[in-house]
């Protein structure tokens, strides 16, 4: 073997380092996404730098480290110069054969800089959709949504849903655009009757007390003001209704008010930023998640896995539904039919062979890395 070629050879046998851009790490659904298959990967064939803004405040970063990845903190978009920059110099120095950028219309930026820098693989990765009543929002991802395509090489989607947003109807219709599903290690989520007394008691709710849960971030896209319209509606119909939140967000005060102001304080629970979601899942009765747009929801993912009934809003794409227990309902209706919804799904649902199982999932992404490298 000449030298030249046991070069070669080692550096096929060392892994590929992926620059996962991540944006602002506030604990959502995408970051969980990416933490879901880092943390079953074979980190001896893929390992993961997380490329974060500066002023992300939800890192785990022991967790990545021990795992054998990186956080590197970059200055945030609004920066645009200053952020354009730094990734530019970080990717000539670092040299990555792939970066993956999993921020929706915004990644035409570090995907420029990736280019700029002589990136061979750009991914593009669309996770969510828009709605129009979150106008002012939409009006940066109308401007940036034509450029989406422009420096990616390569197209991921977590859904058809999101895959039409982001790159058109014309290059899904193609085949242009790669499915990664939203998976999850289905064992950890499983109904835990254990987990649901003893966390129902820290919480301080009854054992026959009837609990809505919900997990997500406080902003407009969870719809958290039309969630407590439903629960005000549900308690009237249940005296024993109990509603859980699960999440932090810039509008959790407001909400808290709103919840104030209708005398349900005693009855609806917020419980901040968690690590244990896996388990809280078995103390809820039905899960509820009325967004006003999604692309792929973790969340309704796992609540599946755990089998608690489920009502979803119509605006969430119909490939998340695997269980029988799921309702569809239409956002646009009002309250009293989504509580009659919720009042009237009750039985939670065997598992039986799950479609997002993780253990599947991440042998396509590592084969999908391997392949573009």
């Amino acid at each position: 073997m000449t030298k030249k070629d046991s070069r070669k050879a080692q550096k096929k046998s060392e892994p590929i380092v992926v620059a996962q851009i991540m944006g602002k790490w506030v604990g959502g659904g995408v970051e969980s996404v990416i933490m879901n298959y880092y943390r079953h990967i074979d980190h001896t064939k893929v390992q993961f730098d997380f490329i974060c803004d500066e002023d992300s405040t939800n890192i785990p970063y022991d967790e990545i480290e021990k795992l054998g990845g990186k956080v590197i903190l970059c200055p945030p978009y609004q920066k645009l110069l200053k952020y354009l920059k730094f990734l530019k110099q970080l990717f000539k120095e670092k040299k990555y054969a792939i970066v993956h950028s999993n921020i929706n219309t915004l990644s035409v930026f570090p995907l420029y800089a990736a280019k700029k820098a002589g990136v061979p693989v750009r991914i593009a990765h669309s996770h969510s959709t828009s709605n129009p009543r979150e106008w002012k929002k939409n009006l940066m991802k109308n401007a940036l949504r034509p450029f989406s395509k422009k420096y990616a090489t390569d197209y991921f989607a977590c859904s058809e849903l999101a895959g039409r947003y982001l790159f058109g109807d014309k290059t899904f219709d193609k085949g242009e655009v790669k499915n990664i599903r939203n998976a999850i290690d289905v064992e950890k989520f499983k109904y835990d009757p254990e987990a649901r007394k003893k966390l129902r008691k820290e919480i301080g709710i009854k054992d026959n007390d009837f609990v809505i849960g919900h997990i997500g971030r406080f902003v407009e896209q969870k719809n958290h003001r039309f969630l407590i319209d439903i629960f005000a509606e549900v308690k009237k119909e249940k005296k024993n209704a109990k509603l859980v939140l699960v999440g932090q967000g810039p509008l959790r005060e407001e909400i808290e008010e709103k919840v104030k102001n209708l005398g349900l304080e005693k009855d609806v629970f917020f419980l901040g930023q968690r690590n244990d979601t896996n388990k809280l899942y078995s103390v809820f009765d039905v899960f509820c998640l009325p967004s006003l747009y999604e692309g792929l929801p973790v969340v309704g993912v796992e609540a599946q896995a755990n089998g608690v009934p489920c009502v979803f809003s119509d605006r969430i794409t119909k490939e998340v539904i695997v269980n029988k227990n799921v309702i569809l309902v239409d956002i646009s209706k009002n309250v009293k039919e989504i509580a009659a919804a919720i009042l009237g799904n009750r039985e939670r649902d065997e598992v039986g062979e799950y479609p997002f199982d993780i253990e599947v999932s991440v042998e396509a992404i590592i084969k999908s890395y391997r392949e573009l490298a």
